[in-house]
């Protein structure tokens, strides 16, 4: 209890001694996120519909569809992990700040510098230096280095993405690291968990990282495969199809990505692996071995409820929320629709800036700020480059619905002109 106290009270700490500014009021050239000041820069391209997301923490909500799969995840693991006395191993932080540094974010996940995950098109950046985080696992190292071994990570998390009924620029994940000792892998003294004189340097394959042994690995990925089909089968059910397929992550090797046979389709519910080496010397963390893997709740909530358009989550409708009321967590669930309210579609054509610093992204960012959750879906239709001046035009489809009552073509066209002047705003010529 006093080292679980002691870490709590480090996390705490971290947060808060972090560089950053005082928290008086924000000046022109600041940002205030989560009552912290933080200096805009030419990377700063957070919104002010994003920020409104912070803090507002639906997964902890007790009937909201995403905290019934939380807690049933948790649940699980609890249960499958316990200490001699029946006691869970592994703690949860799910009040994490998802204001991080990109050291957090990026650098120590081994992550390269040229990612494309580290693009101003694909994350919320408050400045050069931090970020919304773009996954949980940007607390690994911080965790990790307080001494953990075993830890669940749990919180919303922030990239910029196309707009349909499947993709929100907010949504939450689980994370999960497990650790282990030799003595805790092996009952024999006589194997290792590190081959002698290998180093912790990466292999090109999907083999095992060269420092590992083959026993220690294959070991860890039995328990971290029989563990997560576990999972699938407390969420889906005992008959459900599974697979699994070989995949690439930066801070995972070998990795994997756990597929489920769900609606006549193989749906990815998780991405999984053996921690790198190095994540964990970087840490301090030295003479162990650890597993790793991360899902979406949303993507699990829309299966499992029937959900069929991830703005739902969002909602305050007490239509949508009182049918996850349950005494019973585990109990089957079928979101039934409130109403049925008709789309309406309206395109938009401009000339990009010719600075050509403007991605589809930036676009979906200013429909969201100016349409918010009116915007349920935006297709690029046409992506033109005139042969002669070398210029480019995008035009945009966007469908317009609102989730509690039907919108007219008026009420839409009028949003449609605030977004076309946004546009403009920016140095993009309406056609």
């Amino acid at each position: 209890m006093y080292k679980m106290l002691k870490i709590r009270n480090f996390l705490g700490r971290s947060s808060q001694l972090r560089s950053f500014t005082s928290q008086s009021k924000p000046q022109l050239n600041e940002i205030s996120l989560l009552g912290q000041n933080f200096a805009r820069d030419d990377y700063t391209n957070i919104t002010d519909k994003i920020c409104s997301y912070l803090g507002m923490n639906i997964y902890l909500d007790q009937n909201h569809p995403l905290s019934l799969v939380r807690q049933r995840i948790v649940n699980y693991v609890y249960k499958t992990f316990t200490k001699s006395r029946g006691n869970p191993v592994f703690s949860v932080f799910d009040r994490l700040s998802p204001v991080v540094s990109t050291n957090q974010n990026f650098d120590s996940l081994l992550i390269p510098k040229d990612h494309p995950s580290r693009s101003k098109s694909d994350c919320y950046y408050v400045n050069r230096d931090y970020l919304l985080r773009a996954h949980m696992t940007a607390h690994q190292n911080e965790l990790l280095r307080a001494g953990l071994n075993n830890f669940l990570m749990i919180g919303d998390v922030y990239r910029r993405d196309e707009i349909d009924r499947t993709h929100f620029p907010v949504f939450h994940q689980i994370d999960a690291v497990r650790l282990k000792t030799k003595d805790e892998l092996f009952e024999t003294k006589a194997l290792s968990i590190f081959e002698e004189g290998a180093n912790e340097a990466f292999t090109s394959d999907q083999g095992k990282q060269a420092c590992h042994s083959l026993e220690a690995v294959k070991l860890m990925e039995y328990e971290l495969k029989e563990t997560l089909v576990g999972l699938a089968k407390t969420l889906f059910g005992d008959e459900i199809q599974y697979r699994w397929v070989d995949v690439y992550f930066p801070f995972t090797q070998p990795s994997w990505e756990l597929e489920v046979h769900y609606d006549n389709n193989w749906m990815e519910i998780l991405g999984c692996g053996i921690m790198q080496q190095r994540i964990l010397s970087n840490a301090g963390v030295t003479e162990k071995i650890g597993w790793a893997f991360g899902l979406g709740l949303e993507r699990i909530a829309m299966c499992l409820y029937q959900i069929p358009d991830i703005r739902l989550f969002w909602s305050k409708d007490t239509g949508f929320l009182n049918q996850f009321k349950t005494a019973d967590i585990n109990s089957k669930i079928t979101y039934i629709p409130v109403s049925q309210y008709p789309q309406c579609k309206n395109d938009l054509s401009f000339w990009l800036p010719e600075n050509g610093d403007f991605s589809s992204n930036d676009f979906y960012d200013i429909a969201r700020s100016v349409g918010e959750d009116l915007v349920e879906q935006i297709e690029l239709v046409d992506d033109f480059k005139h042969p002669k001046t070398g210029k480019r035009s995008h035009c945009y489809r966007i469908t317009y619905r609102h989730m509690e009552k039907t919108l007219t073509q008026a009420d839409v066209n009028l949003v449609h002109k605030k977004i076309e002047e946004a546009v403009k705003n920016v140095g993009a010529v309406v056609r």
